[in-house]
């Protein structure tokens, strides 16, 4: 079962070395000027024998920014240090995306110089707050985004591809899930615009329709993925019609013969349960590409999903934090690491709990 997971795959043009992903890990070390450092090079290369990384979600512009101590795309310093992390995991043997971020309603004034969040509808997050740089805070209303600022938005996303692509990465994907700003315009819960950006199912796609669309202009369409939530609670989520919603969205991405589609599918954490979960065999039914699943697999489950067709890949995001060495763990039937401790998963503390789990003996 395990031999397929483990095997050579052409993502289009692109030779992987298995069919392993890492997960995009928001880790938090890139310190408040958002700028990624030596540590964080050390981190990924340890993590290169994955058959394809995606990186940490990484903020396109200011406004963008929602998450303590992450990276940013969008200056020549940023590029330029993200340089040398793409060129550790490639000095490795590895690949590497870049995630491309906008949090929205997600964050917070406090990393907005006073500003509100933007989104698509004046509904704020319901939960029980939000870290910020002067500590947790109650989720804000977000000020909704006025119609003639969306081509702004796509723009932003333009420069953070091209910025991606002078750092050197292989491709980029674009982060439409879980809630943040691209998801958010997605969903009838979040978007209850009056504009041509909401009102039905085909309104509520356009902004991603056109980030993909113009983001497919600067990388050629099989160097660039999207990430979709369609089961997904986190950031408050969770529409009613979900399944039209989101077979609707799949079957326009399935038009421009994406790199893959990267699908949260696993119900081990973060399910709304508003229906019947939507299925990696249900996005088969509407796009042809490759399909990488994501949420709670673990090795046999995976193998599973790729044995049967159901997915080209799988994507694994806690077991990588503490099993650097992953994939040679699966190969050779080694025991897992135990799961880093999470207060270790975000802190500023360095090596702590990032670059320092061994590779098994």
């Amino acid at each position: 079962m395990a031999s397929k997971l483990l095997s050579p795959f052409n993502l289009h043009d692109l030779e992987l070395a298995n069919r392993v992903a890492m997960a995009p890990l928001t880790r938090g070390r890139s310190g408040p000027n958002r700028i990624p450092n030596q540590i964080m090079a050390t981190y990924y290369s340890q993590r290169a024998s994955a058959g394809l990384i995606i990186s940490e979600a990484t903020t396109i512009c200011p406004q963008a920014n929602g998450w303590v101590n992450s990276p940013g795309i969008y200056t020549d310093e940023m590029v330029q240090h993200w340089k040398a992390v793409v060129a550790a995991v490639h000095d490795a043997g590895g690949k590497i995306f870049m995630q491309l971020w906008h949090t929205g309603r997600a964050s917070h004034s406090d990393f907005l110089g006073g500003d509100l969040p933007v989104g698509p509808s004046a509904i704020p997050i319901q939960g029980d707050g939000t870290h910020t740089p002067e500590g947790k805070k109650p989720h804000e209303t977000p000020r909704p985004l006025d119609t003639a600022e969306l081509p702004g938005i796509v723009a932003d996303y333009v420069t953070a591809a091209s910025n991606a692509k002078a750092a050197g990465f292989d491709g980029v994907e674009i982060h439409s899930a879980n809630g943040y700003l691209l998801d958010s315009f997605l969903q009838s819960k979040t978007n209850q615009r009056d504009d041509s950006y909401g009102g039905s199912i085909e309104n509520r796609y356009r902004l991603l329709g056109e980030v993909v669309t113009a983001v497919t202009e600067v990388w050629p369409a099989n160097r660039v993925a999207v990430r979709l939530s369609p089961n997904g609670a986190f950031n408050d989520m969770g529409s009613p019609d979900y399944r039209e919603q989101f077979t609707y969205v799949i079957s326009e991405l399935n038009k421009f013969n994406l790199a893959y589609l990267h699908v949260m599918d696993g119900l081990a954490f973060g399910f709304h349960e508003l229906g019947q979960p939507f299925t990696l065999a249900d996005v088969k039914k509407v796009y042809d590409g490759p399909v990488m699943g994501n949420c709670g697999y673990i090795q046999s489950t995976a193998a599973g999903a790729v044995a049967s067709g159901d997915a080209e890949m799988i994507a694994f995001g806690r077991p990588f934090i503490s099993n650097p060495d992953l994939v040679h763990r699966f190969a050779a039937g080694i025991e897992l690491a135990p799961d880093a401790p999470m207060e270790d998963w975000y802190t500023p503390k360095g090596a702590v709990g990032y670059t320092d789990f061994p590779a098994a003996g």
